[in-house]
């Protein structure tokens, strides 16, 4: 800690010429405030912002002199908020959002610049909703001169980001009903999305093509890792310990290669199972087909659990404060992939097969094994 840091914990008083009154605070203040918060000590922030530390920590030093109180908690492992902290920080998301929304309309009335939808899409989607996503938001977006800043970052169950007005919208996994979102986050569910499952081909199961629990249950079943989607996991996990209390998933020996995680599978002794995070819908439409099997799977059978107890909610969600405009945008890109309604559609060639899975979401045989 350096001296800077360990003075701002005695914060003086503002004078009483002040009281009653916040005089001083620049927008500086709060961006420099805000991003110490999210990095969670000088050092990152000071990165983040492209600034010396010294210069950071004067200027957090100064803000908290002008509010007359301590607004983080120094220790050698990093800063935490104070309960002043954490209501500063509500407020100066806040307004650093208004700022940047009215600077953002007045460049558009100036006839400078385009209004501006910043969309999170993380790593973890299949890849047909993903690219279904993009094309709907980019050709909604370019059909109203909007720009889409796409952010390729992590999304807990609470839809941090957005709440914290890092970003406006994104699509990722709901854990709950779409009403139970705290405000001002509102929701429009995209579909419901299992897992792939592999077993070895040797397994009782895999002739029939699907797998009970209580089969599931008694393998070693690779799954994961728990950080890269905390919410799926730990529902999934509660799921099959609903079944066997002792039961726990084992982590994959390759993070982004499912053919490498089905030869290991294979090779185990005795063979494990592998689950793959969320990656194709509940329930097909006719005519729907899953892609090639992928390399590595000669050992292995992919099957259905039975019952889809395993699932996952895909959801569009946004800040509900955002411009009516911008969110227009978002219900045309959801009106734009719903799929269509077909009661029994003729017999489909292979091409045509091909196509529809990469559209209705059976994902490629790469990303069809992204891990949770």
């Amino acid at each position: 800690m350096n001296q800077a840091e360990a003075d701002a914990e005695a914060v003086p008083r503002p004078g009483v010429a002040g009281a009653g009154t916040v005089q001083g605070v620049e927008l500086r203040h709060l961006r420099y405030f805000a991003a110490v918060a999210d990095a969670g000590t000088f050092t990152g922030a000071a990165e983040r912002l492209f600034i010396a530390q010294p210069t950071l920590s004067q200027q957090i030093h100064r803000l908290e002199q002008i509010v007359g109180t301590p607004l983080l908690h120094r220790r050698r492992e990093g800063v935490r908020l104070t309960e002043a902290g954490t209501v500063l920080l509500a407020a100066a998301r806040d307004v650093l959002a208004a700022a940047g929304h009215a600077v953002s309309q007045t460049r558009q009335a100036a006839g400078l610049g385009r209004p501006l939808l910043r969309f999170v899409l993380p790593a973890d989607l299949p890849d047909s909703l993903a690219v279904q996503t993009t094309c709907g938001l980019k050709s909604a977006a370019e059909a109203t001169q909007v720009a889409v800043s796409w952010l390729e970052i992590p999304l807990d169950g609470e839809f941090s980001p957005i709440r914290q007005r890092r970003a406006d919208a994104a699509v990722g996994w709901l854990t709950a009903s779409p009403d139970a979102l705290p405000a001002p986050l509102e929701a429009i569910s995209l579909g419901e999305f299992e897992p792939d499952v592999w077993i070895p081909s040797s397994h009782q199961s895999a002739r029939g093509g699907v797998i009970g629990l209580d089969e599931l249950v008694s393998l070693d079943v690779i799954h994961g890792p728990r950080h890269a989607s905390p919410a799926i996991y730990d529902r999934w996990l509660g799921v099959l310990r609903a079944v066997d209390p002792r039961f726990a998933f084992t982590d994959p020996p390759f993070r982004h290669s499912l053919p490498l995680v089905l030869a290991h599978a294979a090779a185990a002794s005795p063979p494990a199972a592998v689950l793959t995070g969320p990656a194709v819908t509940v329930g097909p439409p006719p005519g729907a087909a899953r892609l090639p099997r992928p390399v590595g799977a000669d050992h292995m059978a992919r099957v259905g659990v039975a019952g889809y107890p395993l699932t996952a909610t895909a959801a569009l969600v946004w800040n509900g404060d955002l411009p009516r405009p911008l969110q227009q945008i978002l219900f045309d890109t959801v009106d734009g992939a719903a799929p269509p309604k077909a009661a029994s559609p003729p017999p489909a060639s292979d091409e045509e097969q091909q196509r529809a899975a990469e559209l209705i979401g059976v994902g490629t045989p790469a990303l069809a094994g992204t891990w949770n």
